[in-house]
């Protein structure tokens, strides 16, 4: 045994640069894989983290029922009453992207007590109830510290906060928010409860044992998991290929070690057992190389999942013992799966056939057979869950089965090419060259099944993106059709600004909502004033008859296209609200909100939701006034930048939002197309030397080492070519499913599929760049290949 695994590692100190290429093919594979495992965990640990704060996932609150704030002087008479109740005041800083939570740690329950502060907070009760002490998580606090955003405040690290948190005092948190005398809910401590009604207008919210932001997240996650996945799998072609052709290396080892006693299931033993402790070597290589990718990655989704989601991700990375056990294991997973094929074959092969090289050719295309089989199963079942299947699941089942069916079916498409041009060739050269081609086909089908799915995935993404892309630029200049937009601090200055405004615009539009239930959904309802700018730019998907006037007489109500497709709405369907339900009379696009949403007129809205006030405006006036009229309003109420923004603003940040959203997938199919291009340079070096016995007699003819490089060089661009015109069609049905399918069971709404033949063409340049590249190496070298190695081949047995 000792000496079979002696005779079988030999191979490996021979070939330093296959052994290279398959660590670090495995290797990339399992960072890309494991980075994306490390930033979901990171994700939702912060999730769990901010499920858990002020034992939101333990007590019960009661609060407004439209979602509005609560006067202090009823928190005092519900302690009056005997009710055990701890005020809060909680929201998010205008402009910061910060949420003030503000407590009284005088009546905070125990259970709703932060870990790491209650001993800092008793020692230091005087100095945080005066409001000049507070807490935040160590990120949070090196932002402040660098945008200076809440100065004069001193903050302590506490790492069980969630990013962008900051705890301070009741009365601090009020000041910060324009909430003087209100609380925004309160905290029920566990005990006995007086047998009296709560107050009208209040509720009573049991405690969030669900994740509910996990669970609004879950479709990114997963989106980000299949990116990882894709990552993988291409980079496993590499393992595969690399393997597969070191077995075909080793069929003179294999026939002699059987040969001299070594039993099959031995050998195959010794084989698996090498293979494991590579798949180990290069998955904690892998892994460290996931932490890297992981971390550069990290602030772009932290970005993304806050402007989508409102979630708070903090921008750096944590070591997790579960991300780098399951980046071990699924590295030699994918190990022993790259491997089965190899092994089958020489698990089932007569004893001296390893070492017949038409054996193993016969092996390679019953394999073909049974690869385009399986391929064509793929399809089909592909068809069958996209066309009646339900579910996220469902649609990523579909499209794994649509890619992988795909990828399987390219070598038998590529033989029968090459097949018709070896009929239809004439001279001798060109015979040779394609019967050379089919042969070298087995040992390049993975990599081309790589850079299929590399590009395909490329294509895919790219127009799935700039679907979203060209959608979401017309629907911003639809939505925001105001020229300015306008942010108070409270009630008293809005109705100052407003007073003030009136003779200087045409018109005041209050953008006001609360957030209340939608049919068994956390969702907002938002209040219109009757005017043109809505009726003229709302981008409505459908709509009843008079549907304005319905509004406006608060007889209908208008819903996001995300509430109709998940509670199955139509036109005339009723929607529950306080105050009696309305019938739906339109539905209107709401691209980039995962949440859903409703609209009725400012006259109804007024009646059912008392409390809410308006302290944001859009403002209409005409375009050459506004730089006027927004200097005007900051010299004249000392206004902060962000409390006064044009329409050109708001759409510089939205789309800045956008880009970032879809930084962390356009970086994966980067790195998805740089481990293809890899593994088409690892399997052209590897076949390099496999291939001098074809290349010999041709050489012997007549052919010269530089013609013969040209031919090689020629022929990956070739294979490179058809392969990158089949992703095409592949690419663009990814994208149909991303945007008809999975983008509907994620967010809700579906996008209009656009074609952009410019950036495919860039695509297929960049692939054909990347492949000249791989073979640029192995045909300069065979170029240059000495003479003596060529007749060394007709002194060898073969």
């Amino acid at each position: 045994m000792t000496t079979g695994l002696s005779a079988l590692l030999s191979h490996w100190l021979r070939h330093k640069v296959q052994l290279a290429m398959l660590l670090i093919g495995l290797a990339l594979a399992t960072g890309l894989w494991s980075g994306v495992q490390a930033i979901n965990a990171e994700a939702r640990a912060a999730y769990d983290q901010a499920a858990g704060l002020l034992g939101q996932d333990q007590l019960d609150r009661i609060e407004a029922q439209a979602g509005a704030a609560v006067a202090q002087a009823t928190y005092v008479r519900l302690r009056r009453d005997g009710w055990l109740v701890s005020p809060l005041v909680e929201g998010q800083l205008r402009g910061s992207g910060l949420r003030i939570v503000g407590i009284d740690p005088l009546t905070l329950p125990r259970e709703a007590a932060v870990a790491d502060t209650t001993t800092a907070i008793s020692a230091g009760l005087a100095g945080f109830i005066a409001g000049k002490h507070g807490f935040a998580h160590p990120d949070t606090i090196a932002r402040l510290t660098r945008e200076d955003l809440l100065p004069g405040l001193s903050l302590d690290a506490s790492e069980t906060l969630p990013p962008s948190t900051v705890l301070v005092d009741i009365g601090l948190a009020q000041q910060f928010l324009g909430l003087d005398g209100m609380v925004t809910a309160m905290i029920l401590a566990p005990g006995p409860r007086p047998a009296l009604d709560l107050p009208e207008g209040l509720a009573l919210r049991p405690a969030q044992t669900d994740a509910s932001l996990a669970r609004l997240t879950d479709s990114f996650h997963l989106n980000l998991t299949a990116f990882g996945f894709l990552a993988f799998a291409v980079g496993i072609f590499i393992v595969h290929s690399a393997i597969g052709l070191a077995f075909e290396q080793r069929r003179p080892v294999f026939r002699t070690l059987r040969a001299l006693g070594l039993p099959a299931r031995a050998l195959i033993g010794l084989l698996a057992a090498e293979l494991l402790v590579l798949s180990l070597v290069a998955g904690a290589i892998g892994v460290v190389l996931g932490y890297g990718v992981a971390a550069a990655l990290l602030p772009d989704v932290a970005a993304t999942l806050s402007g989508l989601y409102g979630a708070a991700v903090p921008g750096s990375l944590t070591i997790r013992a579960e991300w780098w056990l399951a980046g071990l294991a699924i590295a030699m997973l994918g190990t022993l799966v790259a491997a089965a094929q190899s092994l089958w074959q020489v698990w089932h092969m007569p004893v001296l056939a390893p070492a017949q090289p038409r054996a193993w050719a016969l092996a390679s295309a019953a394999s073909r057979r049974w690869q385009t089989a399986v391929g064509l199963g793929l399809l089909a079942g592909a068809g069958a869950v996209l066309g009646m299947g339900a579910g996220l699941w469902a649609g990523f089942g579909g499209l794994a089965g649509l890619l992988m069916g795909s990828a399987l079916l390219l070598p038998s498409v590529l033989a029968t090419l090459v097949w018709l041009a070896g009929r239809r060739s004439k001279g001798a050269v060109t015979q040779w060259f394609w019967a050379d081609t089919d042969q070298q086909l087995p040992g390049l089908s993975l990599a081309l099944m790589a850079l299929m799915l590399a590009l395909a995935a490329n294509i895919g993404v790219g127009t799935m993106v700039g679907s979203f892309r060209a959608t979401f630029t017309g629907w911003l200049d639809q939505r925001l059709a105001s020229e300015l937009y306008l942010t108070t601090a409270s009630k008293a200055q809005a109705d100052q600004i407003t007073r003030w405004l009136e003779p200087k615009v045409d018109a005041i539009l209050p953008i006001v909502f609360v957030e209340t239930p939608l049919r068994g959904q956390n969702g907002e309802v938002f209040g219109i004033v009757d005017h043109a700018t809505y009726r003229d730019n709302w981008p409505l998907l459908e709509a009843g008859d008079d549907v304005w006037q319905q509004i406006a007489a608060g007889r209908g109500v208008l819903v996001n296209e995300q509430l109709a497709r998940r509670s199955g709405l139509g036109l005339g369907d009723p929607v529950d609200l306080p105050g009696g339900p309305l019938p739906v009379v339109g539905i209107y696009s709401d691209y980039g909100n995962p949440a859903p949403q409703a609209i009725v007129g400012m006259t109804s809205f007024a009646t059912r939701f008392p409390d809410a006030v308006p302290l944001r405006f859009a403002l209409r006036l005409p375009p050459a006034r506004v730089e006027a009229l927004v200097q005007e309003l900051k010299t004249t109420f000392d206004m902060p930048d962000n409390a006064v923004v044009d329409q050109a603003g708001i759409k510089a940040f939205s789309l800045r939002v956008f880009e970032r959203t879809f930084a962390v997938t356009a970086a994966l199919n980067v790195l998805t197309l740089a481990v293809a291009t890899l593994a088409m340079f690892a399997s052209l070096v590897t076949l390099a030397n496999l291939r001098l016995p074809q290349l010999a007699p041709v050489w012997a003819m007549g052919l010269t080492m530089r013609r013969l490089a040209l031919l090689d060089f020629a022929r990956t661009l070739l294979l490179a070519a058809i392969t990158a015109v089949g992703a095409l069609p592949l690419g663009l049905a990814l994208a149909w499913v991303l945007l008809a399918v999975i983008n509907v069971e994620a967010f809700g709404w579906r996008l209009p599929m656009q074609l952009f033949p410019a950036d495919w063409l860039k695509l297929l340049l960049m692939a054909f760049a990347a492949s000249a590249f791989a073979a640029l190496v192995p045909a300069w070298r065979l170029a240059r290949r000495p003479s003596s190695d060529l007749l060394r081949i007709f002194a060898n047995e073969r």
